[in-house]
């Protein structure tokens, strides 16, 4: 991999394997089950029109468990190298915990939202929010009762995808962190770069379901190996 020199715009997706260091729970299992729900019963709009007090519950428990973690050296890694980068930057994460900002990570996208956020379905207005949702707040602009957790569920769009395509349209390197390569729009954005000219690097646990659309793997914890290649980039 090449030094600093040799690239100006850089785009990093990050997922659940970068966390989990951290002591947050990867997405789901492979049977489709997330700490003992179904995906299909805490992760759909269906499943809270059916049953809103199962979601909030699910939800409510993983914000307050979020908020007792701290980042890890990869977190800090990537904060580093956004502090460093004099050229454009772009952090894509599809993780919804804050570990990113508190290690201080700024040029940052949420893809699929946040868990210290609550949207109001009524006025369109997302709220900082560190307390629980099931006792049916009302929202603090509006006063309506239509509060959720801001978090993209199957079935909703991810936020701000023009940007991170534009993003990567820019990109000279594309590197993917502790992502399994299963879950779109984020498992194609390799492809994309691949075809805008990209180099593209993949930082893994273990290969993924796309590794063999990157031009380079390398395989170990992320609190070891993101470190190690900041260092690299920034020698």
């Amino acid at each position: 991999m090449a030094a600093m020199g040799q690239y100006r715009n850089i785009v990093i997706l990050t997922g659940a394997g970068i966390s989990a260091e951290s002591g947050i729970d990867t997405f789901r299992s492979a049977g489709g089950w997330w700490e003992n729900h179904r995906v299909e019963d805490v992760a759909t709009p269906e499943a809270f029109a059916r049953d809103p007090r199962l979601v909030q519950r699910f939800y409510d428990m993983r914000r307050a468990a979020i908020q007792e973690k701290l980042p890890n050296p990869a977190h800090e890694a990537l904060a580093r190298l956004d502090a460093a980068w004099t050229s454009k930057l772009l952090i894509v994460t599809q993780n919804v915990d804050d570990l990113h900002e508190r290690a201080g990570a700024r040029r940052l996208i949420h893809m699929h939202g946040e868990h210290l956020k609550a949207w109001c379905t009524l006025c369109d207005i997302r709220h900082p929010w560190r307390g629980p949702l099931l006792d049916n707040l009302p929202c603090p602009v509006c006063g309506g009762h239509a509060l959720r957790p801001d978090v993209v569920w199957f079935g909703e769009m991810p936020y701000r995808m023009g940007e991170i395509y534009a993003a990567l349209g820019k990109a000279d390197l594309f590197v993917s962190i502790g992502t399994s390569g299963a879950v779109y729009p984020a498992a194609g954005f390799v492809q994309n770069a691949v075809e805008l000219g990209a180099r593209t690097l993949e930082l893994n646990l273990e290969r993924s379901q796309g590794s063999r659309l990157f031009h380079e793997s390398r395989l170990g914890p992320a609190s070891v190996i993101v470190p190690q290649w900041v260092d690299e980039l920034l020698a």
